[in-house]
């Protein structure tokens, strides 16, 4: 079993910043790409930033040039550094992993639980 645990949300004012974090845990051979996804109330989930496990990232045109994505691939943990936060990016964060269990099996996404970021103006 595979476990995803966020933490790093919470209340910040227009302007200011937060970091998440996400580490992954259990039985599983690699972690190809990882990411974080948000989801606000009455919308969909959207992709925020991805990083494969060589490096290469993907941002949302939303946040390019504010977030930064980056992992440690030998603690198989993601983070998110979020600056200059808007209203808009008031959601739930959700980190999400590629997790490659046997060889034989294709990789399989795992969740995380969500965490809440409240960006106030």
């Amino acid at each position: 079993q595979v476990q995803l645990v966020e933490s790093g949300g919470g209340l910040v004012q227009a302007g200011g910043s937060l970091r998440l974090s996400c580490a992954a845990s259990g039985s599983f051979l690699s972690i190809n790409a990882m990411g974080w996804y948000r989801q606000a109330p009455g919308k969909q989930r959207e992709l925020v930033a991805t990083i494969t496990s060589g490096g290469s990232t993907n941002y949302a045109d939303s946040v390019k040039g504010r977030f930064t994505i980056s992992r440690d691939n030998a603690k198989n943990t993601v983070s998110l550094q979020m600056n200059s936060l808007k209203p808009e990016d008031t959601a739930v964060y959700y980190c999400d992993a590629a997790v490659l269990i046997r060889f034989a099996l294709p990789p399989r996404d795992y969740w995380g639980q969500g965490t809440q970021v409240t960006v106030s103006s």
